[in-house]
């Protein structure tokens, strides 16, 4: 890319940037209240996107092959049991992470 190119494309993203960043303030003022549909979105999508990533890690584990999903069970009850016990999102997180890793480095 020239250095006019690299230009347009770094202001092309600041501007991306930006924009995704204020518009929501600017469409939705703060004296005023949110639509419902954005309320609804606010309650549901969380919701969603953490299903979508359930899913999303358990596609390809089989049963029939290789450790048989066990590394992957005991990371989703670690998720579990950590959520339950600290009730924060990003140690149940990290937890399963790090007790996945583990399991399939040193045990499967």
């Amino acid at each position: 890319m020239t250095f006019t190119e690299q230009m347009i494309t770094i202001g092309m993203i600041v501007l991306g940037t930006m924009l995704t960043r204020f518009l929501p303030f600017l469409i939705f003022p703060a004296g005023k209240p949110a639509p419902r549909y954005i309320q609804y979105l606010g309650r549901v999508l969380p919701s969603a996107v953490f299903g979508l990533l359930v899913i999303y890690c358990l596609k390809n584990v089989s049963l029939f092959t290789g450790s048989h999903g066990i590394p992957e069970l005991f990371s989703i009850a670690a998720v579990v049991g950590l959520h339950l016990w600290k009730r924060q999102m990003l140690i149940s997180i990290a937890g399963g992470t790090v007790c996945y890793m583990l399991l399939v480095q040193f045990v499967f």
